[in-house]
């Protein structure tokens, strides 16, 4: 516990966007119960705020400090805190990119994301009749777990790292054993419960065990070889790089920064996303061609664009698909 933490402290901005999270998450037709609490009571309902019931001191707790902390505190409980995100393309020795994340770890997700959506390619691919980002699946994955279940007492940095024919995620941590994990024999074992708790509510993970099964099976897809866990001092999960996966050229990074520019653009005038929330401001029940033909874009552009709104807490659907409407939020 950490008594002398109050709610100046923290991020409370960012607990609207949260809500939104968690209740896109929720079936259609339930609401989350996170939409009617006030801020304290979502606290408390998450853990962040508690009693220590060996000394009864109450207060916020390092969980809550890490999640929403602002950058000072952070910086006042966990001197060392971050995520070194480089990337050793053509200067392995060094870094031809590098970006220190050292903020709460709700922003530090959404960053070292699009880290890696500017860096890594994102091959088409179809599961069934519907499109996925192998990329995104995987880097979740990989990032949820590195910034949920690190040993936040140890001077060692995290670090997301891209090279040539891999990337990989480390931490520390403090493992019961070490050397290779076999993932058939790979038992979850949430270092930070609290923290994994909320990724879960707020969709940065899922169930316990389901990244292991999801890694191995898309991992194979996108690289062509398992992943690789390795347990110690230091936990590391490494995916490889398909050696068909073109992103060496200058030519590719560019396209690829042009391509994640492009889809995080939002509510900047002029770009498609403004297109879209100024249609469904004046009319909340547009259809998916009346969005087509005010953006320029495909259905499934749409569709994407919409999804990606949608889970940034900047839309939400209010009704079924059909007889619906949107709500842009404020």
């Amino acid at each position: 516990m950490f008594p002398y933490v109050t709610k100046e402290d923290l991020r409370l901005d960012l607990l609207p966007r949260l809500r939104i999270r968690a209740q896109n998450r929720t079936p259609y037709g339930h609401r989350h119960p996170w939409m009617d609490m006030d801020d304290d009571a979502l606290l408390r309902s998450a853990r962040l705020w508690g009693t220590d019931r060996a000394t009864g001191q109450t207060g916020f707790n390092l969980a809550a400090v890490v999640l929403l902390g602002k950058d000072e505190t952070i910086g006042d409980v966990c001197p060392v805190f971050g995520t070194d995100a480089l990337l050793r393309r053509r200067d392995v020795d060094r870094y031809d990119d590098r970006e220190i994340v050292a903020t709460n770890l709700v922003e530090s997700y959404d960053r070292l994301m699009a880290f890696a959506a500017k860096h890594l390619p994102d091959p088409f691919f179809l599961e069934g009749t519907e499109r996925i980002s192998l990329r995104d699946i995987i880097v979740r994955e990989m990032i949820a777990n590195t910034l949920a279940h690190r040993e936040f007492t140890s001077s060692r940095p995290a670090r997301f790292v891209i090279e040539r024919n891999r990337m990989f995620t480390e931490n520390a941590c403090r493992a019961a054993q070490g050397g290779i994990v076999d993932p058939k024999q790979l038992e979850p074992d949430p270092k930070n419960p609290i923290i994994a708790a909320f990724f879960r509510e707020i969709g940065f993970a899922d169930q316990l065990g389901s990244g292991v099964r999801k890694l191995m099976v898309y991992s194979r897809q996108y690289g062509g070889s398992d992943p690789v866990f390795e347990n110690g001092d230091v936990f590391r999960v490494s995916v490889g790089l398909s050696r068909n996966a073109d992103f060496a050229t200058d030519e590719t990074v560019e396209k690829t920064v042009e391509k994640t520019v492009e889809k995080t653009v939002e509510k900047t005038e002029g770009g498609t996303e403004a297109k879209i929330l100024s249609l469904l401001r004046k009319t909340p029940a547009a259809t998916q061609k009346q969005l087509m033909e005010a953006t320029g874009l495909t259905r499934r552009g749409i569709e994407w664009r919409l999804n990606q709104l949608k889970a940034n807490g900047v839309i939400r659907r209010v009704g079924p698909d059909k007889g619906g409407h949107w709500e842009v939020l404020p």
